[in-house]
């Protein structure tokens, strides 16, 4: 996740924009969305960003599953080692890759991230996707897109646009990893002076 500004300063408190209806209605909503697109879902495979992302894919395929009558194939996709910024702070946790039994090889796959911010997250998953396999397309679907890309990528499908300022941080709870459903919208304070 790419969620928050990288400018020093201390996080104040954040403020809840969206609840647990508000993401149940955004997942039904893509997943409709998914369906008219793909035309039934046949050859989607959902491969969720860890940590969040890979929770919203399980819902999404739930979701899909009850609109289609079929279950979905879904999966986690680490993309640690393919991130730009791995020099620049400390050693990361290396998290699951996990793909369906039957692959990727000319399925629509669907990546699913929490929030998309500068788009880099996503092409370190578009790089760790082609050393795996080579789907017929693939398309992205999160849960907020905050603005700010810094490279040409943008969603297929988003629950919702928030726009933000770089000083604004974004912050996605789902329960199975935060005990609740939330979207926050925080503010940086910018350290004195003195201590930049």
């Amino acid at each position: 996740m790419d969620a928050n500004s990288s400018e020093a300063g201390v996080q104040l408190p954040a403020r809840p924009v969206l609840e647990g209806p508000d993401i149940a209605r955004m997942l039904t909503r893509i997943a409709h969305e998914i369906v008219e697109r793909a035309k039934g879902a046949d050859d989607v495979v959902l491969l969720g960003i860890p940590t969040r992302g890979v929770f919203l894919a399980r819902r999404l395929a739930a979701k899909l599953a009850e609109i289609t009558g079929r279950t979905v194939p879904v999966g986690s996709l680490d993309i640690t080692m393919y991130r730009d910024d791995l020099r620049l702070g400390p050693a990361r946790t290396l998290a699951r890759t996990d793909i369906p039994g039957d692959g990727i090889e000319g399925r629509l796959v669907l990546l699913v991230d929490d929030v998309l911010f500068s788009g880099r997250t996503i092409r370190a998953a578009l790089d760790a996707l082609g050393d795996i396999g080579r789907p017929r397309a693939v398309q992205l679907a999160v849960l907020v897109d905050r603005g700010h890309r810094e490279l040409p990528i943008r969603a297929d499908y988003v629950g919702k646009n928030l726009p933000t300022s770089l000083r604004e941080t974004v912050k996605v709870q789902l329960t199975e990893e935060d005990g609740r459903d939330a979207v926050l919208l925080g503010v940086k304070e910018t350290a004195p002076a003195g201590e930049r």
